[in-house]
């Protein structure tokens, strides 16, 4: 499928609003390529794709994660999270994305995942940090990303488990080893 069919088809399935978000993180994984060394046609067609499923029924969701044997866990944990590894697998069955680097940044950018890819990190960071974000300590991260994409990504880690803390919900596991393990990707680099 080309890439303006794709456009086309994922504007489709979201408001007018979330499409806007969408191509403020296509504009800044694209940019985040190439500053920190990704490919840019793959981040911006992992970003044309996020959020594919995000506006989705959640007994639809639900039933895509239960029919293809995704992690059980998912349905014990808020259902924002669901449209990630479902968004992956629209990816894969209706766009013909094949690309498992693609497939694997749209299905861990809402969770992170230990030993993220360079892609997984600008897909997450773009989502993050598009300019249309306007949330406290958005600034922050968008300096960070300047220099590095890891620093940022724990930046908007800790935005994220801050604010979920303060709501008094309960933190995605894959989000903690996700921060975590970038922590440590930064304590060795320094070695």
């Amino acid at each position: 499928m080309n890439r303006n069919t794709m456009m086309e088809k994922v504007s489709a399935e979201m408001p007018a609003k979330r499409w806007t978000h969408t191509l403020g993180v296509m504009e800044t994984a694209v940019i985040l390529a190439k500053r920190f060394g990704a490919d840019p046609d793959q981040a911006d067609q992992a970003a044309i794709l996020h959020d594919v499923a995000k506006y989705w029924p959640t007994s639809k969701m639900e039933a895509i994660i239960r029919e293809q044997g995704m992690p059980e866990e998912l349905l014990r944990f808020d259902k924002e999270l669901w449209h990630a590894p479902v968004g992956a697998f629209v990816a894969e069955r209706d766009y013909g994305i094949a690309d498992i680097e693609v497939l694997d940044a749209i299905r861990y950018h809402t969770s992170g995942r230990e030993r993220m890819t360079l892609l997984d990190k600008i897909v997450c960071l773009a989502d993050y940090m598009e300019p249309g974000r306007d949330f406290p300590g958005v600034h922050k991260i968008r300096e960070l990303a300047e220099h590095s994409v890891e620093k940022a990504l724990i930046a908007g880690f800790d935005s994220t488990i801050s604010y979920l803390l303060a709501q008094g919900k309960r933190i995605f596991p894959l989000t903690v080893a996700a921060r975590n393990d970038l922590i440590l990707q930064l304590q060795e680099a320094e070695l």
